[in-house]
């Protein structure tokens, strides 16, 4: 009975469920992220047999229950490929903190959240340290008398500097910069505060485009002065490192950030105004129009163009899923198909998950498919509509605007609201007023510059150019000015934005009135989108900040210190104050060598230094709850603590903790928190449960090995 239902459903479906083929594989990749160990031997054998299963199922019941068995094959292809790619990337990470002599070769140039200018180096050299020990890549950051270096890509350069594992989550739950690090297989990231050493020039293999590309980002630069030609180069080359601070963060706050990322806008609109142009020029030529298939041909040089264009730009995550979008797109104009289908945008998923299913976590992909996905179903209704068919072209090419502009900024609003904890209030208006001008001036430009640069006649055009982008980092300085441009949101439960993707997979892909049953899981979702799940209390992995949640927002116990971490807890909490201001709402009090607070019945006492760990006895006579930076004195190790604390307490899981017996107070010093990673406390069922970033984790490829506590 079941069987034949589910046979009657696929039957309903037919020819609108190869869509749901790459919804499946992302599931897939999910349910492989979520897992709390690596599945193991035994696991990718059970994953693999139920892919061949499934595969089975689809062929034998092809009629029947057939896309059922794809269904499945395609959940066990997004594990197993996941599983794949995270072995396959597998490098030495750092254990333990690095100071001395840096060598490696420059293979990429950035910004990094201080504004300072960041190397990535492979080929490292460390002193002292075996080959097979030595991280893959590392990023250094420029501080101090090394700021401000620019070596040639490919370089070779020294550097006596500071290294150090990649952090964890700054609480539980959240962005794993580990996990993220891994799969760029960065094994060490630091700072340098002493001049570069250049040993050697060279660019060979991929470095040549780089230093290309990098050699590009100064012309351009040399053509077009200041932040606007810093932005150009970012657009045409990739290269962001010319870009500072403020203009970056206007950008965002304006809601046009997407125009900074080589992404599938930028690609789309210089693959198209290649193939407008070529077959446009070719349509002039009657021998050929009429004679040959100079569509495809154009298509084909748009692909070209688009391929150099993903080389130059250093093929980066996002520039790889635009241009894989494009040749899909493409693809189908060679091979005399709908060009912009939900079945093309599939395919292009597909791809790009099984080439980095890592990729499926970062707010690129999400953003990146949502909007594409959103564009070509709400196109598509408006072409079954016919609305605006009568309307002059002017008027159509208005309202094709404003549609894309709304519907792109409503399928990608949960996404940046989750992941960047802000909502550009203003965003629609300042995407109308600068998108038009990156497409019909700035991309196009681009081009023929490139063709008039070499008979040198590129003059104006690079002049238009600089025009449009003054006028679009105006914009978005001018937006992001006004009162209440920028609204703050607090980070959801992790649940609720998979139940807003499942939401609008659901209207976008199910056929029939049913789909409109979507519509509810999005609104229950963004209903209870309140931050009421956030952690009262949040402890960082170095035991140097401590924040509780109260009435004003979170009241930090530091005004200073740890501010990467404060700052992203504030974030998170959709609270824009700055660290010293959070740090002055009462909630804390001077006691001893630390501060002290209460908080449901528990005293928390927090202490930083050597003196702090030195009164840690004392304060554990009156305190409950005791948070150093430096190791406790003698402390007693326990692995639960079943009945001191209940029921005010509860410690989720086997969390190693410290315990003063005899004065019956909870310690949570450096070396532990350098072992169990960020700790949160948060209410549930009337009590407090304290909770873990290394928990969260679990036992993973990118996750640190445990150590033992006297390292």
């Amino acid at each position: 009975m079941a069987l034949g239902g589910l046979s009657a459903l696929g039957h309903a479906q037919r020819g609108a469920l190869m869509p749901w083929s790459a919804v499946m594989l992302g599931l897939g990749v999910a349910l492989y992220f979520a897992l709390p160990q690596e599945p193991g031997p035994v696991g990718y054998g059970v994953t693999a047999a139920l892919l061949v299963a499934g595969v089975a199922v689809a062929v034998i019941w092809r009629a029947g229950i057939g896309p059922l068995g794809v269904g499945v094959a395609m959940v066990a292809l997004g594990v197993l490929a996941a599983g794949h790619r995270a072995h396959g990337v597998a490098g030495p990470v750092l254990d333990f903190r690095y100071y001395g002599a840096i060598e490696g070769r420059v293979v990429g140039v950035d910004r990094s959240a201080s504004d300072a200018t960041r190397l990535t180096l492979d080929q490292v050299r460390l002193e002292d340290m075996a080959p097979e020990r030595t991280p893959l890549r590392v990023r250094v950051a420029l501080h101090g008398d090394a700021a401000g270096s620019a070596p040639e890509p490919g370089s070779i350069v020294m550097v006596t500097g500071h290294l150090s594992a990649p952090s964890g989550p700054a609480e539980p739950g959240g962005f794993d910069f580990q996990r993220h690090s891994y799969f760029l297989s960065l094994g060490g990231v630091g700072y340098t505060r002493t001049p570069l050493m250049l040993l050697e020039v060279r660019a060979a293999g991929a470095a040549r485009l780089f230093h290309l590309r990098m050699r590009l980002s100064a012309a351009i630069q040399d053509r077009i002065a200041g932040q606007p030609g810093a932005f150009a180069a970012a657009v045409l080359t990739g290269d962001r490192s010319g870009l500072e601070a403020g203009p970056t963060q206007a950008m965002r706050d304006a809601n046009i950030a997407h125009l900074l990322a080589i992404s599938g806008l930028h690609m789309g609109l210089l693959t198209g105004f290649v193939y407008a142009a070529l077959r446009l020029g070719l349509a002039l030529i009657p021998v050929l129009a009429l004679r040959y298939p100079i569509r495809k041909w154009a298509a084909l040089g748009a692909l070209l163009a688009g391929a150099f264009y993903l080389a130059l730009s250093g093929g980066n995550v996002a520039t790889e899923r635009a241009f894989i979008q494009a040749a899909v797109m493409f693809a189908a104009v060679l091979l005399d198909r709908r060009a912009i289908t939900l079945r093309s945008v599939a395919i292009a998923a597909i791809i790009v998950l099984l080439n980095r299913p890592e990729t499926l976590m970062s707010p690129g992909f999400q953003m990146s498919f949502a909007a594409t996905a959103a564009l070509v179903g709400a196109f598509g209704l408006l072409r079954t509509l016919q609305l605006g068919a009568a309307w002059p072209s002017w008027a159509k090419a208005v309202l094709m605007l404003v549609v894309s502009s709304v519907v792109a900024g409503a399928a990608t609003a949960p996404f940046a609201a989750a992941h960047f904890n802000q909502f550009p209030v203003y965003g629609l208006f300042a995407n109308l007023l600068t998108v038009p001008v990156m497409g019909s001036v700035i991309m196009p430009g681009a081009v023929v510059a490139t063709l008039l640069t070499p008979i040198g006649l590129a003059g104006p055009v690079w002049f238009v150019m600089e025009w449009a982008l003054i006028w679009i980092l105006g914009v978005a300085e001018w937006v992001a000015a006004w009162p209440g441009a920028v609204a703050a949101v607090a980070t959801p439960p992790g649940w609720m934005l998979g139940v807003v993707t499942m939401g609008g997979l659901v209207v976008l892909l199910w056929q029939g009135r049913a789909r409109w049953l979507g519509a509810l899981p999005i609104v229950v979702a963004l209903i209870n989108w309140n931050g009421e799940g956030r952690p009262v209390v949040l402890v960082s992995d170095s035991g140097g900040m401590v924040g509780i949640l109260s009435p004003e927002g979170r009241a930090l116990s530091r005004p200073r210190g740890d501010g990467f971490v404060a700052g992203v807890w504030l974030e998170n909490d959709g609270d824009r104050v700055a660290q010293d201001g959070a740090a002055a709402r009462d909630l804390w009090r001077a006691e001893g060598a630390g501060r002290a607070s209460d908080l449901a019945g528990l005293r928390i006492w927090h202490a930083t230094g050597r003196t702090g760990a030195e009164a840690a006895a004392q304060a554990c006579a009156t305190h409950d709850v005791v948070i150093l930076s430096e190791p406790a004195p003698a402390p007693v190790p326990v692995t639960a603590i079943a009945a001191l604390l209940q029921p005010r307490m509860t410690l989720a899981g086997h969390l190693p903790v410290t315990l003063y017996p005899d004065a019956g107070c909870l310690v949570f010093d450096g070396p532990l928190l350098a072992q169990t990673g960020a700790l949160a406390i948060t209410h549930r069922q009337g009590a407090l449960i304290v909770t873990s970033a290394r928990m969260h984790q679990g036992d993973r490829l990118w996750s640190p090995p445990p150590r033992d506590r006297g390292q």
